[in-house]
């Protein structure tokens, strides 16, 4: 039978006097080493670091910690309560965000006209537009381009959220400029307290300003947060050039629930006499992305060509992300870096693709990126051109974390992807299908899988675990956005605060996590139902099953009615993975990310700690299988603490 095991290992008492004190530990000072500075800055000038942040001319001056100015920035999110109420507005406020935000820059000496200085390659859509961006910044660091990049969640440090050259910012460097812009802000408050403090993503979006301006990069690479239009993202003026990334349902109550109400809202980036591109759309999200760049007065609105369409030089394409969902996204990464170049660096001459035609066309191992469903719109197509050498490293050199990302340790695999609406995951599911099924052939014994998932949010999870369903899991834990309710401490015996969130509760997202078990159990039953009702036709009209290997019938009293749309789209996702629905798939809430690690590696992971004698009992097939492969996703939150976990470096370096 299945067994739904709910929480085992209660939330720690926050009352008690040991919790307490590990909260309130004290900020730790201490003094810079200004001896050889200027030798050590010039060398890393050289080599295109960052430079230190500038250094005391008193040697009694202390310096505030990275872990302090992390601390201080916690206190500007948004507590639960208040997200609640913008929540329920349905936000009717948004469009004040962009004055307020202006406003604030005004404070930190941060005006319009010094960002027009800067030269900014802006991305909104509802997915692949972080990708979009690491692609750029590969690409043009490929080409000797000084790069800043401003992307959002952070995966373990806050710090990853602003790099330079590829790199997130050093710690004192980020210290120093956080707390450049905190004391502007905290020296500059209104007598009447209105407005007194920008939000968490208000302050680090400024902040990226600055230390984009300060640290003199020659292009900025902006990922919009949500939406487009009123994002904190847009108060610039004069972007180089805009892109859009495909578009999807996600954050309904600001941005509305139709794809022509998130297209408006991400067009909105669109500058008057600036070059956009978009990926293929929907046509009617199409559609709209077009009349609205053409409001906005745009130079040139063009659509993106299929990535074997460029010329590669007789060379095999290489993309540095896994799946094939992501050739679109680097076929946008193109144009934008051709158009950047073009204008800022003249030196580097394009080939036509006319100009070659034998390098027209590439073959692609696994088929081309996407079908045109956007061919009626009157939209142009962007065109292709032959990549030189260094656009061809930069794709296939590109790391970003948490996005399709694989890797071993003894006997268990790792996949773990940040898909978090119903046409990322099927993007996802499809990745892991056929990554999981090429890995499994290799491996002389059973193989068991596991999920470990969780949402947020006002997502709906019935459409994300419908479509998992398909890869028949022996084993699902869902657990919160807590990498650890242990004492986990950072080198300096504190506690760490890089993952802090007051934006919910952990009552909240244990009851969250409570429903995505619940959710898969229904979605679960009903499969099984349909299941039997499908072999009893087959046995009646005398067919043969299409599977040898079924599993038992489970039959359930707790739900009698079959959702036929529901249990099609679970099986039609994957043309690949065609056995039948697992009857006794376990499922267990588990209090942290880490217990929900170690419960799905099942002691086959020498470097993570044996599941607590407390904990559920793993699946039998974990238990007897030869390997386990794990499928993290549902939220980049989620894995970024299982990252974190694992090894906190996978966030910044590949293995």
């Amino acid at each position: 039978m299945l067994r739904s095991v709910f929480r085992t290992r209660s939330l720690p008492n926050v009352n008690h006097p040991r919790y307490s004190l590990f909260l309130c530990i004290g900020s730790v000072f201490h003094l810079q080493n200004i001896i050889n500075m200027r030798d050590l800055q010039t060398i890393r000038l050289m080599n295109g670091i960052p430079s230190r942040a500038p250094q005391s001319t008193s040697a009694e001056k202390v310096v505030k910690s990275y872990e302090e100015a992390v601390r201080q920035l916690n206190t500007l999110q948004t507590n639960a309560a208040v997200l609640e109420r913008i929540r329920l507005e349905q936000g009717r406020r948004v469009k004040n965000n962009l004055p307020t935000v202006i406003e604030f820059a005004k404070r930190i000496g941060l005006t319009l006209d010094k960002l027009d200085k800067l030269s900014i390659i802006h991305v909104s859509g509802t997915k692949g537009k972080g990708s979009v961006c690491a692609f750029c910044e590969s690409i043009l660091k490929a080409n000797g381009v000084k790069t800043g990049f401003y992307t959002s969640p952070h995966l373990v440090e806050v710090r990853e959220r602003i790099r330079i050259n590829g790199k997130p910012l050093p710690k004192d460097l980020f210290t120093h400029h956080f707390f450049t812009v905190f004391n502007r802000l905290e020296a500059s408050k209104p007598d009447d307290g209105v407005d007194a403090m920008p939000g968490y993503f208000r302050f680090l979006t400024l902040m990226a300003y600055h230390v984009f301006l300060e640290e003199k990069v020659d292009v900025a690479i902006m990922e919009v947060g949500i939406g487009g239009t009123y994002d904190c993202t847009n108060i610039h003026r004069c972007p180089t050039v805009v892109g859009i990334s495909s578009l999807g349902i996600d954050h309904t109550s600001l941005l509305g629930d139709t794809i022509k109400e998130i297209a408006w809202q991400k067009a909105g980036i669109c500058k008057p006499d600036r070059p956009a591109f978009s990926v293929q759309q929907p046509e009617d999200g199409l559609e709209v992305i077009h009349e609205t760049a053409k409001e906005r007065k745009v130079s040139l609105i063009q659509r993106c060509p299929s990535l074997s369409s460029y010329g590669f030089k007789d060379q095999p394409i290489e993309v540095g992300l896994a799946g094939v969902h992501q050739h679109i996204n680097a076929s946008l990464a193109l144009q934008l870096c051709k158009t950047w170049m073009e204008e800022k660096h003249k030196d580097i001459i394009f080939e036509s693709i006319s100009d070659e035609p034998s390098l027209k066309k590439a073959k692609l191992t696994n088929g081309d990126e996407a079908h045109d469903a956007s061919v009626s719109c009157d939209m142009a197509m962007a065109q292709p051109f032959v990549l030189p050498d260094s656009f061809i490293k930069g794709l296939k050199n590109c790391y970003w974390p948490g996005r399709n990302q694989t890797f071993s340790r003894d006997r268990v695999t790792y996949y773990v992807d940040g898909a978090h609406t119903p046409r990322s995951m099927k993007a996802c599911q499809k990745w892991f299908e056929e990554s999981a099924q090429l890995e499994a052939a290799k491996i002389d014994g059973p193989v068991a899988r596991i999920l470990i998932f969780n949402s947020t949010g006002d997502r709906d999870e019935s459409p994300l675990l419908e479509v998992l369903m398909a890869s028949n899991f022996d084993g699902a834990v869902f657990c919160p956005n807590i990498a650890s309710v242990y004492a986990a401490q950072n080198s300096a015996g504190k506690p760490r605060t890089d993952q802090t969130n007051y934006n919910t509760t952990s009552s909240k997202q244990m009851m969250r996590c409570e429903r995505n078990l619940a959710t898969f159990d229904k979605i679960l039953k009903e499969s099984i139902t349909s299941q039997a009702a499908a072999d009893k036709v087959t046995e009646t009209d005398n067919e043969i099953s299409h599977s040898s290997k079924s599993a038992p019938v489970y039959t359930s009293t707790a739900h009698t009615g079959v959702a036929a749309s529901r249990t099609q789209l679970a099986h039609q996702t994957s043309s690949l993975h065609t056995s039948t629905v697992k009857p006794d798939t376990k499922l267990v809430v588990m209090c942290c990310i880490q217990d929900a690690v170690q419960w799905a590696a099942c002691c086959k992971d020498s470097q993570l700690g044996s599941p607590s004698l407390e904990d559920p009992i793993p699946p039998d097939a974990s238990r007897s299988a030869k390997h386990i492969q794990v499928l993290v996703c549902g939220s980049l939150h989620l894995v970024g603490g299982v990252i974190k976990i694992l090894d906190p470096n996978l966030a910044v370096t590949k293995l």
